[in-house]
């Protein structure tokens, strides 16, 4: 049986999408399972011992990369907005060269577990990997709260569940499943969660990408236009007449909403570099080789999924229509899952949907499993510790604060269902690009930087962003507001990273200046310097 019900938008048949879903947890929880038995370690734990290939590691990176944003919500965004909704996938993707560029060989070269080793590599260890493990684990809530968002609207347009109550339960399952995962698998359980979504992702996006392609006889510009008419033909006044084809669906009515792209912009492409959960990956091989090789099959990879998502949009808004898709409990969230539909029929959508929901559970687990090391390596062990914390401690205590952080991330997706998770994802960017890239590349590159302004950078950044987020018109002040009753926006843009980037940047200048009779000790930063761009020593530090 499969149905399409009217009002709501609910599609396919709830006991073979739920029978899908079951057969993928008990599948990848197998493997999670195995992963576990060579899980002894604090480093087997943290970063997988060290142990992936390049190419494997190159599918774990897409896996952690391509989240729920990249593939439900830029989707839906194109298939409402058209172009404007097609620069998140540009941004992703620009985002990420950006990364490798600045920061990520030379991260990998010198740290061990989480990005704060880099950071205390020649600055004051306990203040400021404080500071880092605090921003790691704000950023990593802000993007679970998108993953979360997102399991809510997909799973309740599967399974016909119209109302709050039933979402929130479908968010707090996923925490319980990302909790499980991590307890079990560790980095390695996580990792091969990770190449396993990858796999399914880009082929099931690649599959979608040429179904519809051949739905239109390989005709592009056909698409663009039949995608046009239908939006034409939106009995939603928002909607009707909007020109996709063109920039300025979204961001284009007034000089404030320019003005927000440029800020949208900015994060994203800035973001990428201060992801503590993306970073981490590079711990993950044993050698710099290895990480390159890495890098070029996640490019490939990444670059060729951002591709298909402007074919997956375009042919949503051709083969369901914008209506539809808003109308569905997961509102633009559900425009590929109704493509879906669309194209295969009840076990299609069946199959894309557990895809769906395997890239969701695999990023929770990803974002869990950083905040955790970062806070039992960080905080317990190198700050309340002061170093003397043996390895089973870490691991119990970085065990814990999986639990609390997903119970924390339970909530706050609870209160952010309905919104797009590509933008939600664009906040977490905004605040990794406000509280961690500014002190990293200073921390890389210039040798007059020291603690105090690593400090000002963090917190300030920290602050500033995390600041403007709660008065802006993403958190109230409108109908699409996570509370669209209450009106606190004193802040007139839904992403800071225009202001709070900058800012991070000039206060780490600031910090600096004011700290500078506090010399830091030159020959750790010589020592930074040579094992950065060399990897000299950089098998020793991960090796003890």
């Amino acid at each position: 049986m499969s149905y399409l019900a009217a009002g709501t938008a609910s599609v396919g048949n709830p006991a073979l999408n739920i029978a899908i879903f079951v057969a993928f947890v008990v599948i990848t929880m197998g493997i999670v399972i195995k992963a576990s038995k060579t899980t002894k370690k604090a480093s087997d734990f943290y970063t997988g011992g060290g142990q992936f290939s390049g190419p494997q590691n190159g599918f774990a990176i897409a896996g952690d990369y391509l989240s729920a944003a990249s593939f439900l919500g830029i989707a839906g965004a194109i298939a409402v907005y058209g172009y404007d909704g097609f620069l998140y996938s540009v941004g992703f993707l620009v985002a990420w060269l950006v990364a490798l560029l600045l920061v990520a060989e030379l991260l990998r070269n010198t740290g061990r577990f989480t990005m704060a080793d880099v950071l205390s590599f020649r600055l004051k260890e306990r203040p400021v990997r404080m500071a880092a493990a605090l921003s790691t684990l704000t950023v990593s809530l802000f993007y679970l709260l998108a993953q979360m968002a997102g399991a809510g609207g997909l799973v309740a347009l599967l399974l016909n569940i119209d109302g709050k109550t039933g979402q929130s339960i479908v968010v707090a399952v996923v925490g319980l499943l990302m909790i499980a995962y991590v307890l079990i698998g560790g980095m390695k359980g996580t990792t091969y969660v990770q190449m396993v979504k990858a796999v399914l992702l880009i082929a099931g996006a690649a599959i979608m990408f040429f179904l519809v392609l051949f739905a239109v006889k390989g005709n592009f510009s056909t698409l663009l236009a039949q995608a046009q008419d239908s939006v034409n033909q939106s009995t939603n006044d928002a909607v009707a007449g909007r020109d996709i084809l063109a920039p300025g669906a979204k961001y284009g009515i007034s000089n404030m909403s320019q003005l927000d792209f440029i800020s949208l912009g900015i994060a994203l492409v800035l973001g990428t570099a201060g992801l503590p959960h993306v970073l981490m990956r590079f711990y993950t091989v044993p050698t710099s080789k290895e990480a390159r090789r890495s890098v070029t099959w996640a490019i490939g990879l990444i670059g060729a999924f951002y591709l298909f998502t402007l074919g997956l949009g375009y042919g949503a808004a051709k083969m369901v229509g914008p209506d539809k898709i808003l109308a569905a409990p997961g509102k633009e969230n559900s425009a590929a899952p109704l493509l879906a539909f669309e194209l295969g029929g009840t076990i299609f959508l069946a199959i894309i949907s557990a895809v769906a929901f395997a890239t969701i559970l695999a990023v929770v687990a990803g974002l869990a499993i950083t905040a955790s090391a970062s806070f039992a390596h960080d905080i317990y062990a190198s700050v309340i510790k002061r170093g003397n914390a043996s390895e089973e401690q870490q691991v119990r205590v970085s065990r814990i604060t999986v639990v609390v952080i997903g119970l924390v991330a339970i909530v706050l997706g609870i209160l952010a269902m309905g919104q797009n998770i590509a933008f939600l994802v664009a906040l977490a960017f905004a605040v990794a690009a406000s509280a961690n890239l500014p002190t990293l590349l200073f921390s890389l590159f210039w040798k007059k930087f020291n603690t105090t302004g690593a400090l000002y950078s963090i917190y300030g950044g920290l602050l500033i962003c995390i600041g403007l987020i709660v008065v802006s018109p993403a958190v109230s002040g409108k109908p699409t507001s996570m509370f669209p009753d209450a009106d606190f926006a004193l802040f007139p843009l839904s992403n800071p990273g225009i202001v709070s980037i900058p800012a991070a940047f000039l206060l780490a200048v600031i910090g600096t200046h004011i700290g500078r009779r506090k010399l830091e000790n030159p020959a750790k930063q010589s020592e930074m310097e040579v094992r950065s761009l060399t990897g000299v020593g950089v098998e020793k530090a991960v090796s003890h």
